[in-house]
């Protein structure tokens, strides 16, 4: 079977309330052969920041001479990137037949991402990695990737997200995520409010597992952010180390990392290479558009916004710039805008490309105090198409940020005629 028609199979089995569960995943990868348990796992959750630190893991991790398998979500271009060994990603070929494998021993009907989970399983086995990265695909307790015996586990960050799914409290988010925290296996995590951190130590002392909380300083300071190359210049006593990531939480992500690499043995020359040559798109990736500075940047909670509102506040674009924004349906939207809307002159709201994306109607409907009566706002417009939205936005002003979705972000990222600001060192 072609990787088109197994693809539209997998796909056609995305949605919520569907798939074999955490019990029915795991009688799955026995019949499998059990493939997680050849390699050595780091394990890693989080609201938000656990893309970055799980690129940044890989690539240190690699660096150290290790063949290191990642797998992550959501894909931004192609499903293949979920799948990646060395920075390669998986084959067209490789992909349909381990998907096609999986769907052949599956008992009770599988969900997309639990498809995916047992694929990367077998990939990584099938290529005998030393290491992979994993990242949650939602919450931890519950998640496919909660199969594996890791040697390390990391929580980036609590926020409110995904609630309908994880709980309404931070108590209960962190609830969920602390399920990945494995008997006597070290986790990290970063100071949390308490009403998180107290999940996250009540499921370590239960489980006897060493509670990392890892600082900001710890050992690095940001000295200053390098907006011409897109890099954050980090210090660590006396050493400069360029991080090849933007954002308000990069550093902090960098102290997390650290302390894992660490742990797992690595040498500073590993993770000193990894933080200045690592790639991870949509996370404020700054790009041109022939005269135009674009910026595309992944947030899609109230945390995350905050966040990067807080860091496109300090840059040089910040008195002079546009948004194109637009959001799944089952996020917090209104909270979202009403922290965007007072850093730009323009804002140009749009539909990612997805059939969860919320509607310019919804929208509208959700700012009533924003829209006047005849539904206009001299600073709020509206386009059904991204690029034409986009396209608009760039005549208005010299920088654009695109943000709200991965979807977004990644659809508009793909377009031609965008460079890098820099290269990494």
């Amino acid at each position: 079977m072609t990787f088109d028609r197994v693809l539209k199979q997998v796909l056609a089995r995305s949605g919520a309330n569907v798939g074999a569960g955490p019990d029915g995943f795991k009688r799955l990868m026995a019949r499998l052969g059990n493939p997680q348990d050849g390699y050595r796992i780091l394990h890693v959750a989080g609201t938000n920041g656990k893309g970055s630190v799980c690129y940044l893991c890989a690539q240190a991790l690699q660096e150290a001479g290790f063949s290191t398998g990642l797998f992550i979500s959501p894909h931004l271009f192609s499903v293949q990137e979920r799948i990646s060994i060395n920075g390669q990603n998986i084959s067209k070929k490789d992909f349909a037949r381990l998907c096609q494998r999986v769907l052949k021993a599956e008992e009770k009907p599988l969900n997309f991402f639990e498809i995916i989970t047992a694929a990367a399983f077998l990939y990584f086995h099938e290529k005998n990695v030393q290491y992979a990265v994993l990242e949650t695909g939602l919450g931890g307790r519950k998640d496919p990737t909660n199969v594996c015996r890791p040697v390390a586990s990391v929580i980036t960050s609590i926020g409110l997200d995904h609630c309908q799914w994880l709980g309404h409290t931070l108590g209960q988010i962190s609830y969920e995520k602390a399920g990945i925290i494995k008997p006597q296996t070290d986790v990290f995590c970063p100071p949390l409010p308490a009403e998180a951190l107290d999940k996250i130590k009540q499921k370590a002392r239960a489980q006897k597992a060493p509670l990392h909380v890892v600082g900001e300083g710890e050992p690095f300071a940001a000295e200053k952010t390098d907006w011409a190359r897109g890099r954050l210049m980090l210090r660590k006593g006396t050493q400069r180390w360029p991080l090849h990531l933007l954002g308000e939480k990069q550093a902090q992500n960098a102290c997390l990392v650290y302390a894992v690499c660490k742990q797992l043995g690595l040498a500073d020359a590993s993770i000193k290479k990894a933080f200045a040559c690592v790639q991870v798109p949509c996370r404020f990736e700054v790009l041109r558009q022939k005269t135009k500075t674009v910026i595309f940047d992944g947030a899609h909670n109230p945390q995350a916004v905050q966040g990067l509102t807080d860091f496109f506040a300090r840059s040089p674009w910040a008195n002079n710039a546009a948004l194109v924004c637009g959001f799944m349906k089952d996020k917090d939207y209104p909270s979202m805008l009403r922290l965007l809307l007072e850093h730009f002159k323009a804002v140009y709201i749009t539909l990612p490309p997805s059939a969860r994306a919320a509607s310019l109607q919804e929208i509208k409907k959700a700012l009533p105090d924003l829209i006047n009566p005849n539904g206009h706002n001299e600073k709020l417009f509206f386009y059904a198409r991204p690029f034409t939205a986009l396209q608009a936005a760039r005549k208005a002003c010299p920088a654009v940020l695109v943000t709200g979705s991965f979807y977004l972000a990644a659809y508009l990222r793909a377009r031609k005629g965008l460079t890098e600001k820099s290269d990494c060192d």
